[in-house]
């Protein structure tokens, strides 16, 4: 474990100013590796401005010089620690991931409560990989990022019979109701589970390509069954909308909703003039998702594997 970075570096946390300048450096990561950025600015401006993050203590900015070499963050969240990094140095990102992995093992010892870290690479990161591989962590699962182009304007698909379509959460009683579908939906993927609802709440909130206009309830037999968030994360990278979250309660799957959702988005971008449609898919997902996702026409264009190590208390 590397303790201490050599005098050539400086290290200081993330303030909420420097937001472009982070974005700027993961976008220029991301060309190195892939050749274009796979995160909005807004998307990373977002991140920092999660209420789950102190980036007094959790957040690393490392320069060498007038150059910036690497960023990086975690979120703490129960028995989860969510990891974020970029720099080309291997250097700098191992140091990185030597102190987000001890936030993580701090975070344990006080609250006597294994900890489950994850760390999100591009596949194509074969240095950060090894790194990560030499610290303990493994592959658990990947997550795709899935994109439909359009050519022009699609028709609107029917509601399917029997359901209520409840577009947009502006009062509690809907939000309290999505949160309660997504819990739901995603309970036999515990790191998927949601945050509790004062905090997804808030997480929403904090950033500023989320709407809640743009929330979407299915209810069939007067209960809520099915969701979908959108927000405006890829607007002004790639002119897509996207999907943050889509679930559909175990009961209630089998009828077509999800393909619905999906279609129905479609239209409502598709007539905005938009240019797609983005989603990200984790491939473990004991559901068909990616099929689902690829039988209305989705494709995969970005691979990250998700790496993990658990922590004990």
């Amino acid at each position: 474990m590397t303790a201490v970075l050599p005098d050539r570096y400086s290290v200081r946390p993330i303030r909420p100013e420097d937001g472009d300048v982070v974005a700027d450096h993961v976008a220029a990561n991301d060309v190195r590796l892939i050749g274009f950025s796979q995160y909005s600015r807004e998307g990373i401006v977002s991140h920092l401005r999660d209420p789950l993050i102190d980036l007094a203590v959790d957040s690393w900015l490392v320069t060498a010089g007038p150059g910036l070499v690497g960023t990086g963050t975690v979120v703490l969240d129960g028995g989860r620690a969510q990891i974020d990094l970029s720099s080309a140095d291997p250097l700098v990102a191992g140091w990185m991931l030597d102190q987000a992995i001890e936030r993580a093992t701090d975070h344990a010892r006080r609250t006597g409560d294994e900890v489950a870290i994850k760390l999100g690479l591009l596949r194509e990161d074969e240095q950060m990989s090894a790194l990560a591989a030499d610290r303990g962590l493994f592959i658990h699962t990947t997550v795709q990022r899935m994109t439909i182009r359009y050519a022009g304007p699609l028709e609107p698909p029917a509601i399917p019979d029997g359901v209520v379509l409840r577009r947009g959460a502006q009062d509690e009683q809907i939000r309290r109701a999505a949160h309660q579908v997504i819990t739901d939906s995603f309970a036999d993927q515990p790191g998927s589970v949601p945050r509790p609802y004062d905090d997804w709440v808030k997480q929403r909130e904090s950033r500023s390509t989320f709407d809640w206009s743009k929330l979407t309830v299915l209810e069939l037999a007067g209960r809520p069954v099915g969701v979908r968030e959108c927000d405006d994360n890829y607007l002004t990278t790639e002119h897509c909308g996207y999907i943050g979250r889509l679930g559909v309660v175990t009961a209630a799957r089998g009828r077509g909703l999800a393909k619905y959702l999906l279609r129905d988005v479609f239209a409502l971008d598709s007539a905005a003039g938009l240019s797609g449609t983005i989603l990200h898919v984790d491939t473990g997902n004991p559901t068909p998702a990616v099929a689902v996702y690829e039988s209305v026409g989705m494709r995969a264009d970005i691979v990250n594997d998700i790496w993990r190590k658990v922590i004990p208390a």
